[in-house]
């Protein structure tokens, strides 16, 4: 079970069966990651297929070295501009691609072993309160929007000390077609029980213009 399938050339007969054992473990290592990866239909259909897509171009190569420089040369043209996924989905490709190796050498058993195995281990982690510090509080992204004529150099500091454990500047850009300004700080609160009374200070300061606390992430900070 776990002897590689390919003995020398490569039979048709022996693709095919690597081809139904990748795409059949494929689509069901996908259907487990999907009860715990946030994501969209078309990223757990395109992760059943890369096991049967890189096991391909692992058999076809078969030790060509020549053939393999002309494949990585073909990868090297295409541009990925899609947004940069979370831990989950990056972690989800690569277990993906590490059986399509095993896949594309013959080791049909690692292969189905590889992704099984680690999906269903994913899924038990996930359910376990493991490395969960329900004490270390969140970061949170702080937008204030501010007029221009506001000085805003220090304006906040007494209220970011008292309600805030951490804050971070985390950008400054004009709005409202340059006549407002919008500042961005990563921060910790230090009693989220006292957010709205955080949130009113901030209002006084500001001219009563909008103030945001939303959960902080690299793609929203970019927003």
């Amino acid at each position: 079970m776990f002897d590689s399938i390919y003995s020398g050339v490569v039979t048709p007969s022996q693709f095919f069966i690597m081809a139904a054992v990748a795409l059949g473990t494929g689509f069901l290592y996908s259907w487990i990651m999907s009860f715990r990866v946030r994501a969209t239909k078309r990223f757990f259909v395109v992760t059943s297929l890369i096991p049967f897509v890189v096991a391909s171009v692992i058999t076809f190569v078969n030790g060509n070295i020549g053939a393999g420089v002309a494949i990585g040369g073909a990868f090297t043209l295409i541009r990925f501009r899609s947004a940069q996924g979370s831990a989950d989905e990056i972690a989800s490709l690569l277990v993906a691609m590490g059986s399509g190796i095993a896949f594309g050498m013959g080791y049909l058993g690692y292969g189905v072993v590889i992704l099984l195995a680690l999906g269903v281990l994913f899924l038990i982690l996930s359910f376990i309160p493991l490395f969960e510090h329900k004490k270390m509080a969140a970061d949170q992204l702080l937008r204030i929007t501010i007029p221009e004529s506001l000085e805003y150099n220090g304006t906040f500091d007494e209220i970011f000390a008292h309600y805030l454990k951490k804050v971070e500047s985390a950008g400054v850009k004009t709005t409202g077609m340059g006549s407002m300004f919008r500042l961005s700080y990563k921060v910790q609160m230090k009693d989220p029980a006292e957010e709205k009374a955080f949130i009113d200070e901030l209002r006084t300061k500001n001219g009563n213009l909008e103030v945001a606390l939303l959960p902080y992430t690299e793609e929203q900070n970019q927003l």
